[in-house]
């Protein structure tokens, strides 16, 4: 992966040890969407800033007839083609797509928005392309819990403004969040946080405890839930078209 697809910090990818904590993060977000909202009537799916292209190919290995991954660079379209080559790839703008309208039953667009300038216009390029009765689900890094000072973002949200931001054109039907599970949670109350531990110095220099947990981080080891969603880790909305 790392000679087609090269690693910026900002990337989650599988295979990588000393990432796998933030992918394990990424991908229980994809666990969730397969085992709650991915239907047989799912005929084509979007993962709309598909990166390195696992969440893409989790869709459609859960049972998507048709998936499309939408990503504005070649060097990681390119790796996804040749990583994934049963997810249709689509080289573009998330703010003014080539899709047509209602062209899709799931639109998926996780760890995103935050990257874009035109966030408004991304939301309602969502509600156009979607069609009636179609499920989108948008996960965002809650700005109250995050790391401050990745140049990476454009605007991070909190829980309000990130409902806000949706509700203007899609009619929003769940807000929840993503939490430690009781594994991190406990390893937490012994050490503190290990997202900051994570990044308090290189990998290469991370206690054996810290190297540890990181490579056996699992998806599962985290809780996606309503609640209040102040302290979560990332803010979930599932949302529909509006019908009127």
């Amino acid at each position: 992966m790392t000679e087609t697809l090269p690693l910026t910090g900002e990337r989650t990818a599988p295979g990588i040890w000393h990432e796998n904590y933030w992918f394990a993060r990424h991908e229980a977000a994809y666990r969730w969407i397969t085992a709650n909202w991915l239907t047989s009537e799912t005929r084509r799916a979007l993962d709309a800033g598909c990166g390195e292209g696992y969440g893409a190919d989790l869709l459609h290995r859960a049972g998507a007839r048709q998936v499309f991954g939408l990503d504005y660079e070649g060097t990681t379209l390119r790796h996804v083609a040749k990583a994934y080559p049963q997810v249709n790839l689509v080289q573009g703008n998330l703010v003014q797509t080539a899709f047509a309208d209602d062209a899709f039953e799931l639109l998926v667009s996780l760890q995103t928005i935050e990257h874009l300038w035109e966030q408004p216009r991304f939301i309602t390029e969502c509600a156009r392309i979607t069609a009636p009765g179609a499920t989108i689900v948008l996960s965002t890094p809650n700005r109250l819990t995050f790391p401050s000072g990745n140049w990476y973002h454009t605007r991070e949200l909190t829980g309000p403004e990130f409902v806000e931001l949706v509700e203007a054109d899609l009619e929003v039907v769940e807000t929840l969040g993503l939490w430690h599970g009781d594994k991190l949670t406990a390893w937490e109350r012994q050490h503190g946080s290990c997202v900051d531990a994570q990044l308090a110095s290189d990998h290469t220099q991370w206690p054996a405890d810290l190297v540890q947990l990181v490579k056996e981080t699992r998806y599962d080891d985290f809780v996606i839930r309503p609640g209040d969603l102040d302290d979560s880790l990332d803010l979930i909305v599932v949302a529909r078209p509006r019908t009127t």
